[in-house]
């Protein structure tokens, strides 16, 4: 998709109802975990903000996502937009996706211009409420990977992502017993699937509504 088309798309797009809800639930393991939904939140739920960050490269739409390292949690391994949770000194959601987008994969905040947010999704195995922020910038940026946080950086272009030959099934065994029959998104060989893929197809039917 064409970049300028698709920024134009987006502005105009996210100023109306977003399909939320709906769209996160065609993208949502099975059995699916109805404390997602629950508009009513634990009292110590944490507020976290990830990035859509779209850039051109030779006049075609990318965004990137980040393949998380493996460690001792229970986002082990996967991969997700760049941000993280709310700092105390963050003064929203907003500033939090553009802070932690800087820090994990190397974009001057001062650079992105941000267009809009999409519909908030609550993550129960973490307890984050979280908010994707949609921006912009400019130019294809220099993408520095955050050693501790982000063991590698996956560029996809939106008309690949748009494609509907990379939506995939899969029996995922988490261990303790737990098996989800969990649709996903095979992106440049990784399977992008949980909240991120919920998010990624509220932004695929946002981009589809034209």
């Amino acid at each position: 998709m064409e970049f300028e088309k698709l920024i134009l798309h987006l502005e105009n797009r996210l100023q109306s109802p977003l399909p939320g809800k709906e769209a996160h639930l065609q993208m949502a393991p099975q059995p699916i975990n109805l404390k997602r939904f629950d508009p009513n939140l634990p009292s110590n739920h944490r507020k976290s903000g990830v990035l859509l960050l779209f850039y051109p490269e030779h006049g075609q739409a990318y965004f990137p996502l980040i393949k998380r390292p493996q460690y001792l949690g229970v986002h082990s391994g996967q991969v997700a937009l760049p941000g993280g949770k709310m700092d105390p000194e963050d003064l929203d959601v907003i500033q939090t996706a553009l802070r932690e987008a800087e820090e994990e994969i190397g974009v001057n905040r001062r650079s992105i211009e941000v267009l809009g947010k999409m519909s908030e999704l609550y993550i129960p195995a973490s307890n984050f409420l979280v908010s994707p922020i949609v921006g912009l910038i400019n130019a294809k940026p220099d993408f520095i990977p955050e050693e501790k946080e982000v063991d590698r950086i996956i560029s996809s272009s939106v008309s690949g992502f748009l494609d509907r030959r990379i939506r995939k099934q899969t029996l995922l065994e988490l261990g303790s017993g737990i098996r989800l029959d969990t649709p996903y998104f095979d992106i440049d060989g990784e399977i992008v699937w949980g909240a991120t893929a919920m998010i990624l197809n509220e932004l695929s039917r946002i981009l589809e509504d034209r």
